[in-house]
């Protein structure tokens, strides 16, 4: 009788491999999603609110950059700090506190009275999300196959463009009324519903705990969350056969050697360089985009409801994207960046129909936020679990570099006295940069290492 068998030595890589999506995964998915979402919401806010807050507060162009790139700074460290902290004490207390932590400083900004408050609270703020997003992406992809975790990422990345595309309508529905502190109190208030929500039901990832070696009573707990029907018990033994099993913790800079292993001493540095063209080019448009189309002469209101619409159509593109890449491969991803060159070139040099540049913003923008998340959605393939929050969180402060030099960048140009427009086909570079990254990488993983078979349940515990 099952109940009386003999602990077992389950593989649990093999395991999962081996299922299909259940609706627990489908929940999971949700939540973090959920989380993206605000993390976008609450770093989009800048953008949509920056006019406002230039009226009220008196801010300067540069002032606004500088303030939006604190924010991306904070991203930078939260992400090396917290990614490095969720692969020691685990995903989940980590992505809590972090989005409690962003819940509160969002609310708090409502109260900025000056430039140099917000500058600080922007900082903070941007630490807790640069926590979050990464662990959000690496506990779920220890819950799917390997085949589907690209597209998971890309999946749950869409929150955080549905999350920046809501801050135009959520700014252009409560600032006009009730100011611009009053979309951050919105914001704030939902961050927090959300850390309280999956305070109660996000669990851990079992491939952490097997990683570590720690309660086994637990994975056994949590597969069985996964689907009622596995096969396991408290008292048997998990592995992971795909992946060396540790004990304890590693240090900062074990880790950061691990990033450089093997074939990863190529992926690395090419995914840092994709991630940061990428980034910068997304920041930047994410800044400055509706004041530049404000300086073209188009209404605020349109400007706000242009970037929303983009964020949107971006992140179903991201998901086509991945979806077309796991079938053709990465040239899809390559082709759709390499798309957005011409289209940003001709808006900027002003050689298209003034009728057109609407469109052809949008198209271009929705590639954009689609290709970002085929760079980002490399992270769930190539690293494994013991230092997948590390690699997340090093690739985002490495990409977030390049969202803190983006918005000056914008704000040097806009001040120099170069027509608005040409920032377009200034900013072509970044996904050209991206483009070229993204073949590097197919060129590399053409051939695949050798992995494992999965095998589930491999002997019995000695």
């Amino acid at each position: 009788m099952v109940a009386n068998r003999a602990p077992r030595t389950v593989d649990l890589s093999g395991l999962i491999d081996g299922r299909k999506l259940t609706s627990f995964n489908y929940v999971l998915i949700a939540l973090s999603t959920l989380v993206t979402l605000f993390d976008g919401l609450d770093m989009m806010m800048m953008s949509f609110t920056a006019p406002y807050m230039q009226d009220e507060l008196s801010l300067t162009d540069t002032q606004i950059s500088l303030a939006f790139s604190a924010g991306t700074a904070g991203m930078v460290v939260g992400g090396l700090i917290f990614s490095y902290v969720g692969d020691r004490i685990g995903r989940r207390p980590t992505i809590i506190f972090c989005t409690m932590a962003f819940g509160i400083l969002t609310f708090a900004t409502g109260f900025a009275p000056n430039y140099e408050i917000l500058f600080l609270l922007r900082f903070l703020d941007g630490l807790a999300i640069g926590g979050a997003l990464p662990l959000a992406w690496a506990l779920n992809v220890e819950f799917v196959p390997r085949h589907m975790r690209a597209t998971v990422v890309a999946f749950i990345m869409m929150g955080f463009s549905f999350g920046s595309a809501a801050a135009a309508p959520l700014t252009n529905m409560i600032a006009p009324v009730h100011g611009w502190e009053g979309v951050y109190f919105v914001g704030g208030i939902g961050s927090l519903l959300c850390a309280v929500l999956i305070a109660f039901i996000l669990p851990e990832s079992p491939r952490f705990l097997v990683t570590k070696g720690i309660k086994p009573a637990l994975v056994a707990k949590i597969l069985k969350r996964l689907d009622h029907a596995i096969d396991v018990r408290p008292d048997d033994h998990f592995v992971l056969v795909d992946e060396v099993q540790r004990k304890g913790n590693t240090s900062f800079i074990k880790v950061l050697g691990e990033l450089f292993e093997g074939r990863l001493r190529f992926l690395t540095p090419i995914i840092w360089i994709g991630y940061g063209a990428s980034a910068l080019g997304i920041f930047f448009k994410s800044a400055f985009g509706p004041i530049v189309l404000e300086r073209m002469d188009f209404a605020r209101s349109t400007a706000a409801n242009v970037s929303a619409l983009s964020g949107v159509l971006g992140a179903f593109a991201g998901v086509i994207i991945m979806r077309l890449c796991a079938r053709y491969g990465l040239k899809v991803a390559a082709f759709a960046t390499l798309a957005i060159v011409p289209m940003a070139v001709s808006v900027g040099m002003e050689w298209v129909n003034p009728g057109l540049v609407i469109p052809i913003i949008v198209v271009q923008s929705m590639l954009v936020g689609g290709c970002h998340a085929a760079i980002i959605s490399q992270l769930a393939l190539y690293y494994p679990s013991a230092i997948r929050a590390s690699a997340g969180g090093y690739a985002s402060a490495i990409g977030k570099m390049g969202g803190v030099i983006g918005p000056i960048i914008g704000a040097a140009i806009l001040t120099s006295g170069i027509p608005a427009v040409r920032t377009y086909a200034i900013a072509a570079i970044c996904p050209a940069i991206l483009a070229l990254s993204i073949v590097m990488i197919n060129l590399i993983v053409r051939r695949p290492e050798k992995e494992p078979e999965p095998r589930g349940v491999v002997a019995p515990a000695e």
